[in-house]
C-alpha cells in the first residue's frame, strides 16, 4: 500500500525521510505514523493566533512536513485521519472545534487544501525536493501557495472575493513565510540527523 513498506536500502537512501527511517516497516508503521501525523496536527491546531474566520495556526507548516517526510500517499492517509477525527467530534481543529460544522464552516477550504498540500509535498519530496535548502524551501513555499487557492476560493464564495482575500490571505502571508523558512530549517535538520545515524 505505501512503498515504504517494502523499499530495497538503496531506495530508501533517496527516499522521504520516513521511508530512509523505515525502509521496511510494514502496515504497523504506517498506521503509527499516521496516528503520530494526526497528533500532531491536532497539537498544532493549538498554537494559534485568533483571526476570524480563519485563525492562524501551525497546522500549515507540519501538514507540509509531513508531506515531505511522509511521502505523497501516507501523507494524504494521515491528513484524511485527522478530518475524519474531526468529522467524528473529536476536538481536534483549531479553538477546539469539530464536526460536520466546524468542516464546512469558514475555513473548509483550507482544510480541504491540507490534502491536497500534503500530497502536493509528498511528491515533490519523492522526487528529491527535499535534498537541499533551497529546493526544501521551493516545496514549501509552493505548499502554502496552493493552500491558499481552495482556502481563499471557498471563502470568496461565502463573503465575495474582496472580503475573502482581506480575510483568509494578506493577514496570513508573512506567516506563511516564516512558517516555510522555519519547516525548511527543521526539516534539513531531521534529514541530516537521519543520514548520520544511518552512516554509523
Amino acid at each position: 500500500m505505501f512503498r515504504f513498506m517494502t523499499l530495497r536500502p538503496a531506495e530508501a537512501a533517496a527516499a522521504p525521510l520516513l521511508w530512509r527511517v523505515a525502509p521496511r516497516g510494514g502496515i504497523a508503521a504506517a498506521a503509527a505514523a499516521a496516528l503520530l501525523g494526526t497528533l500532531l496536527l491536532a497539537a498544532s491546531a493549538k498554537v494559534q493566533v485568533a483571526f476570524w474566520p480563519v485563525p492562524m495556526t501551525m497546522q500549515s507548516m507540519v501538514v507540509m512536513l509531513l508531506g515531505m517526510a511522509y511521502g505523497c500517499r501516507l501523507a494524504m492517509a494521515t491528513v484524511a485521519l485527522y478530518l475524519l477525527a474531526a468529522g467524528l467530534g473529536l476536538p481536534v481543529l483549531a479553538g477546539g472545534s469539530a464536526g460536520l460544522a466546524a468542516l464546512t464552516g469558514p475555513t473548509a477550504g483550507f482544510l480541504a487544501g491540507f490534502v491536497l498540500t500534503a500530497g502536493l509535498t509528498g511528491w515533490l519530496a519523492e522526487r528529491g525536493w527535499d535534498r537541499s535548502m533551497p529546493a526544501a524551501l521551493a516545496a514549501l513555499g509552493i505548499g502554502h501557495a496552493v493552500l491558499f487557492v481552495p482556502g481563499v476560493a471557498w471563502l470568496g464564495l461565502l463573503f465575495g472575493l474582496e472580503k475573502a482575500l482581506a480575510v483568509g490571505f494578506y493577514p496570513f502571508v508573512a506567516a506563511a513565510l516564516l512558517k516555510t523558512a522555519l519547516g525548511a530549517v527543521l526539516l534539513r535538520a531531521a534529514t541530516v540527523a537521519v543520514c548520520r545515524r544511518a552512516s554509523r
